[in-house]
């Protein structure tokens, strides 16, 4: 059985993955990776689930790298931008990027109870494409959010 966002494990090394691929894009692409943008990040990483910009405000406040909105929502913007962050619009929260330097189409699944995140891979649906299509809609991104149960709320089975 594969690990996945739901799972229990040690993820010390996808944060070091993570934070590793970020510093290569943004050297690659001269981008400026400042401290705001990393630890930003680094927090997303290591809380492994979908968090507020006012979640992730007081941790920068009390390390000095700054207490106003616009700090936060600059860094968020930035990583966004750059594909090593996802805006989940259902609770308007931020999740680190599961497969960050991959061009992918993700899909979120969002426990109701818990409200964990699990980013997994999407393929737009055949008919989403041939709808479009149809009207002449040329798709350019597809974000899918799911909102059900994750394996650790759900009621056993009798």
């Amino acid at each position: 059985m594969t690990i996945h966002g739901f799972d229990h494990h040690d993820h010390s090394s996808c944060v070091g993955d993570a934070l590793a691929a970020a510093e290569a894009h943004c050297a690659a692409e001269k981008l400026q990776f400042t401290p705001v943008r990393r630890r930003v990040l680094e927090i997303l990483l290591g809380e492994h689930k979908a968090m507020g910009a006012y979640d992730i405000l007081p941790t920068l406040a009390d390390e000095g790298l700054g207490k106003q909105p616009p700090v936060i929502y600059r860094a968020l913007d930035f990583l966004v931008a750059n594909g090593f962050v996802h805006k989940i619009e259902r609770l308007n929260a931020y999740i680190a990027c599961a497969h960050p330097g991959m061009d992918h189409a993700p899909a979120f699944m969002i426990c109701r109870s818990c409200s964990r995140v699990v980013e997994t891979e999407s393929r737009p649906a055949a008919g989403l494409n041939a709808a479009a299509k149809d009207i002449g809609f040329a798709i350019e991104a597809t974000v899918i959010e799911a909102e059900g149960l994750c394996p650790n709320c759900q009621a056993p089975a009798e």
